[in-house]
């Protein structure tokens, strides 16, 4: 047998199969794609805010009132304080308003300045309750309120329900979504492009701030209001319930 063309053979099918996955390697490169190329597919997406608002009325009132004492003595305004602001939470309790809760309890001293001289000359006392009730009722309970002790109204912001506004909500991300939906088509379409698929999606939530509170009424009006028979006219206003969606759409 001849040794040296049996190593020959060898030799070239070695060659051979060298070349072939060489060959192999290179079709597999110029088929990935390029760096570029990959850059390129990564940057075509378009990002697009949309916001939605929904505008519900308010049909709560929330009310902040108290009864203020001055005296002499400090215990002397303190009971005093405490049996009329008594008498109220048991007209509110009875009139079941919602979310009643003690806000503010104070006792100060009163001063006077003679000859550049500080001294006491008595002392103030307040308890303030915040509660929630139907705006087409809050009228009526103020007056009553006045009636059973109170002095003060601090003030008053009209809210919508927590079931209209759970309900605007929904519809203001929905409104939020279709908003993108067409300024993506807008743009796209002033470009000569055609949208793919929606890559990412951010919901920004909803939020519906009430109206900041408004002053009412102070001692002197609320006793003239307690020595009135009309109610006091209550009205309500609008809320808005914003929502925002961002939508990451390819093309």
């Amino acid at each position: 047998m001849n040794t040296d063309a049996v190593s020959g053979s060898q030799l070239n099918a070695g060659n051979w199969w060298k070349i072939l996955s060489l060959a192999l390697l290179i079709c597999v490169i110029c088929t990935l794609p390029t760096f570029g190329q990959q850059k390129e597919r990564m940057l075509r997406t378009l990002n697009v805010n949309g916001r939605g608002i929904e505008t519900i009325p308010t049909t709560l009132s929330q009310v902040s009132l108290g009864v203020e004492v001055q005296g002499k003595t400090a215990q002397e305004v303190q009971k005093e304080a405490a049996r009329r602001s008594e008498a109220v939470v048991a007209l509110l309790k009875s009139r079941n308003v919602e979310k009643l809760q003690t806000t503010g309890i104070t006792l100060n001293p009163i001063y006077s300045y003679t000859n550049n001289v500080q001294r006491i000359t008595g002392y103030a006392a307040s308890n303030v309750v915040s509660f929630r009730i139907p705006t087409d009722r809050a009228g009526t309970l103020l007056d009553e309120a006045v009636k059973a002790g109170a002095t003060q109204i601090s003030g008053i912001s009209f809210v919508a329900s927590d079931e209209a506004i759970a309900k605007a909500r929904q519809q203001a991300l929905t409104e939020a979504t279709l908003d993108a939906q067409q300024q993506a088509q807008a743009v796209l379409s002033a470009l000569g492009f055609q949208p793919k698929e929606i890559v990412g999606i951010e919901v920004n939530g909803a939020s519906s701030p009430p109206p900041p509170p408004r002053p009412l009424l102070r001692a002197e009006s609320a006793n003239k209001l307690a020595s009135q028979d009309a109610s006091t006219p209550i009205v309500g206003g609008e809320q808005q319930v914003e929502a925002t969606v961002t939508l990451q759409i390819s093309y």
